[in-house]
């Protein structure tokens, strides 16, 4: 190992360690009793609460899989993914915080997403619960993958070791955390994960662009990449058999663009749906201290977001103006390693390894995350809620809590195994599946006075099932289908639960006036 990956190396365990004395410092509150553990007993602050929601939300997947897309195959999928993304953050802040930090309150003060959902339909037979609780473990687990496989990527990357004992040692790293702080400790660490984040991506912005010459000069040595600068239109890598990308003469090859229509940009635009199902977000709403701190946190992660997103989807440009044929880039798996790339030749090792950092805190503050709910969908609402009918010891769910994290994880890595995996991807999937399977169901059981059990179970299979139907045998037949799963799911689930709601009995009216109660009426 050279000297300058091993000064690399130290300044990355260095900030490893700082993560690991939040989670010692959080821990004993962590483990007084479940509420502290899954939800930090309702304490976050403004600031905690967005840039650790931000933080835990966009994952390795902002400074690996964005740049990625947008060095493979240029702005277009980036940009409208990313402007979704933005405006999804903010719409989500705006509507629905305020409203789901009252209700989770009121009614039957809800702990996880799954508790609530089950809460606001006042159910005897916990078929929601158990609904919730399966399609989070099942789309996290395919989320945690995608974290383990930016581990993977990161560090076999850095420093020449094999993918797969990287990829692993990243897992257990993650796992040892989760164990020892619980919520409070993942939320302080995000934060400050938040602040390096974004701090690493504009630190690479701005040296990256003086590297290539300037704006200018970075828009020169694209614009000739047919459809790589054009917002509707998308480029096209010629490869080889293998996904290779070809080079002839030091000039990367590109067929003619391709056609970024009116449909695929509105099924891009709605990644920003998702933001209304993914409980590691919603679950911020409701752990904030205060109701009247939700605004201050929508400006700052509205903020946080933007900046993020812009800088991200710059630093895929900007890779391909400075290393235009770099191998370690030439699949469209490899191109999510640009941003290290760019670390690696623009920084001294020290400051790279702090950079690097960046890629560790975001992967580290999401996959807690999501290991963390997924735990909890399954200790809290399916051994507690389900099979202990509400009567299990709090020291047993918290320890069946960790044995399902553990298994979470070893199927995580199963996941992630195949080192040519896309992050992008992995995490497209997940979203959407959060996305159709949550958001349509948490917007009409907030704002709609009429929707009723039987509407929301509809409206949640429906969702859920209608994401991998569309991904697996509709997507693959092009045209009109080939649109991103999360749109037409999403539509199907709201679809289902108007349609089921109207056709079946009107909810008690116990549960109306809970709901008048949270919407202040």
């Amino acid at each position: 190992m050279s000297g300058d990956t091993m000064k690399i190396l130290f300044a990355m365990i260095g900030y490893m360690l700082i993560v690991i004395c939040i989670g010692l410092y959080f821990a004993k509150r962590a483990q007084a009793n479940s509420e502290n553990y899954f939800l930090g007993g309702r304490s976050l602050g403004p600031w905690v609460a967005a840039m650790s929601a931000e933080a835990s939300d966009m994952s390795g997947w902002l400074l690996m899989g964005l740049p990625g897309v947008a060095y493979w195959c240029g702005i277009s999928d980036a940009a409208w993914t990313a402007i979704g993304l933005a405006l999804g953050t903010y719409i989500n802040w705006l509507i629905v915080a305020k409203r789901l930090r009252r209700y989770s309150a009121v009614s039957g003060d809800a702990i996880t997403v799954p508790d609530f959902l089950s809460n606001r339909f006042h159910e005897k037979k916990k078929v929601i619960l158990g609904i919730s609780a399966i399609f989070i473990l099942v789309f996290f687990t395919v989320y945690a993958a995608s974290c383990f496989v930016t581990c993977g990527k990161l560090f076999s990357t850095l420093f020449g070791a094999s993918y797969h004992s990287m990829m692993i040692a990243g897992a257990i790293f993650v796992v040892v955390y989760t164990f020892i702080g619980g919520f409070l400790a993942e939320s302080a660490s995000d934060f400050m994960q938040a602040v390096v984040m974004v701090i690493a991506l504009l630190t690479i912005l701005i040296l990256g662009t003086n590297a290539a010459g300037g704006i200018d000069a970075v828009i020169e040595n694209v614009k000739n990449i047919p459809g790589f600068l054009d917002l509707f239109g998308i480029a096209s890598p010629k490869t080889d058999s293998n996904g290779v990308q070809l080079a002839v003469n030091g000039a990367a090859q590109f067929g003619d663009a391709g056609e970024y229509g009116f449909l695929t940009i509105i099924s891009t635009l709605s990644w920003g749906l998702g933001y209304f199902g993914v409980p590691q977000v919603l679950l911020r709403f409701m752990a904030i201290r205060e109701e009247g701190e939700l605004k201050k946190s929508r400006r700052i992660a509205a903020i946080w977001c933007v900046i993020s997103l812009f800088a991200a989807v710059c630093i895929g440009v900007i890779g391909r103006a400075l290393f235009p044929t770099d191998a370690s880039l030439a699949t469209a798996s490899g191109a999510e390693n640009v941003f290290i790339v760019l670390s690696q030749n623009l920084l001294p090792a020290v400051l790279a390894g702090i950079i690097m950092a960046g890629i560790l805190a975001a992967t580290i503050s999401s996959s807690d995350s999501y290991l963390l709910i997924a735990a909890s969908a399954f200790s809290k609402n399916i051994y507690e809620g389900i099979l202990k009918k509400g009567k299990a010891d709090d020291k047993k769910v918290m320890n069946v809590s960790r044995v399902v994290l553990l298994l979470i994880a070893l199927i995580g890595l199963v996941i992630a195994w195949d080192e040519n995996s896309v992050i992008f991807t992995l995490v497209s999937f997940a979203w959407a599946g959060f996305g159709a399977t949550f958001g349509p169901v948490m917007l009409f059981s907030l704002f709609w006075k009429r929707i009723n059990r039987p509407g929301a179970i509809a409206g949640m299979l429906a969702g859920g099932i209608s994401v991998f139907v569309w991904k697996q045998f509709l997507k693959p037949l092009g045209g009109m289908w080939g649109i991103y799963e999360l749109f037409p799911a999403f539509v199907i689930s709201c679809v289902f639960i108007v349609i089921v709601s109207l056709c079946t009995k009107k909810p008690d009216q116990e549960i109306v006036k809970e709901f008048e109660l949270a919407a202040g009426e």
